[in-house]
């Protein structure tokens, strides 16, 4: 109720609209956190066994050992009081990209069916190297759902340095493949250096001879490729050197 003879105007009803710049992202900040505090997580667990180690373990032993991950990956969720929706299990290679549970993650992760990725290890997750690594967690994090790696306690998108962990895993992904392309050259002027040749060899006359022949037959470039057992690109560069 107005008070008569004052200044003070009645208060109107929390609209976070109503307020404007800084004003608006502290309270959005605010309401998004009182919102994640009072809900409870959705986690998925991701656990992998790779094929060298399902050939050496029996059958038993190794359903033991996926177990042990399992079981000790729901006691952490639950300690962070997180609800485990669903367990994704692999019994492949790390270096493919094509496990089923795994492509399955990310496919349920893209319609956002839980909030964080629970997994042992980052080795667990994917082992394809540091750049497709990072692919996979950005992924993740376009679709708004987390990470946490269980025996990795700084691999942790849920928490103040996810930006951080993010940056430095970019940074490694960057080295290795400045390492690796390094590592080519050294390659290549090592081959050099020894008379090797490093480059595709000449095609031969007898083959060159054909396409042109087969040319003159008004045969496309691309019958013409499959007739001599070549790319097209291969007979367009034949073609425009006579």
């Amino acid at each position: 109720m107005e008070r008569k003879g004052s200044n003070f105007a009645p208060q109107k009803p929390f609209n976070i609209a109503n307020f404007q710049g800084s004003d608006i992202v502290v309270n959005k900040h605010y309401l998004n956190y009182h919102y994640m505090s009072t809900k409870k997580p959705r986690v998925a667990i991701y656990s992998r066994v790779s094929s060298a180690e399902t050939k050496t373990k029996a059958n038993g032993e190794k359903r033991q050992h996926v177990e042990n991950q399992l079981g000790q990956l729901r006691t952490f969720a639950m300690g962070q009081g997180w609800e485990v929706i669903k367990e994704y299990v692999d019994h492949e290679s790390g270096l493919k990209s094509d496990r089923p549970e795994f492509k399955n993650l990310l496919a349920s992760a893209s319609r956002h069916e839980f909030d964080i990725v629970l997994f042992w290890a980052l080795d667990r997750f994917s082992r394809e190297g540091t750049k497709k690594t990072l692919a996979y967690l950005t992924i993740l994090e376009n679709y708004n759902v987390g990470f946490r790696s269980f025996t990795e306690q700084y691999l942790d998108s849920t928490g103040i340095f996810k930006d951080a962990v993010i940056g430095i895993i970019s940074a490694v992904a960057n080295m290795e493949s400045v390492r690796r392309g390094d590592r080519v050259r050294a390659g290549m002027a090592r081959a050099k250096a020894q008379g090797k040749r490093i480059s595709r060899p000449p095609l031969p006359d007898v083959k060159k001879r054909k396409i042109l022949a087969l040319k003159e037959t008004k045969l496309s470039n691309r019958k013409i490729a499959i007739e001599v057992g070549v790319s097209h690109i291969t007979v367009a560069n034949v073609l425009n050197e006579k």
